[in-house]
């Protein structure tokens, strides 16, 4: 891993967090949130994801929730989409399998929270990880690296 950026923030700064790290993902960027519930993995998604559709001049037509239940959800930003996985319920690799995971990462932004599952098969070898931890009701602790690609990012303007 490269590039282990650390801070805390509260929900403002992590909406401006979200914003920058959108502005440099390009397709085929896979970002996987790791935290408890409740330490902003979807909150971080909303930003991200209203940031992607800002930045393309498009109008988000529906809300962005987590897709716990359906396990992924998709927007389409006209020249690639964004897959929002959650695999809180996934129970093996098969199942990964039959999502087509896989196949969705080409070409496309993916944003998996609760990506533990995947870690384990070792598939995945371009990635941002991004920790998330609940400090107190209004503070997160935030870490953030890269799987093998040098970047960086000013967390402080």
């Amino acid at each position: 891993m490269k590039n282990l950026i650390q801070f805390s923030c509260d929900l403002y700064n992590l909406n401006s967090f979200a914003k920058k790290l959108a502005n440099i993902s390009i397709p085929n960027d896979i970002f996987l949130l790791q935290g408890d519930l409740g330490s902003g993995k979807t909150t971080f998604t909303r930003f991200f994801i209203s940031e992607l559709y800002h930045k393309m001049k498009i109008t988000l037509t529906t809300s962005i929730k987590s897709p716990t239940f359906p396990i992924m959800i998709n927007y389409d930003l006209v020249k690639y989409e964004i897959f929002h996985y959650d695999f809180f319920r996934l129970k093996n690799n098969i199942e990964l399998k039959e999502l087509e995971v896989f196949e969705n990462f080409s070409n496309n932004i993916s944003i998996i929270e609760w990506p533990e599952i995947l870690l384990e098969t070792n598939s995945v070898q371009n990635y941002y990880l991004i920790k998330l931890k609940l400090e107190n009701i209004n503070i997160r602790r935030i870490e953030i690296s890269h799987s093998n690609k040098s970047f960086s990012l000013n967390i402080n303007d």
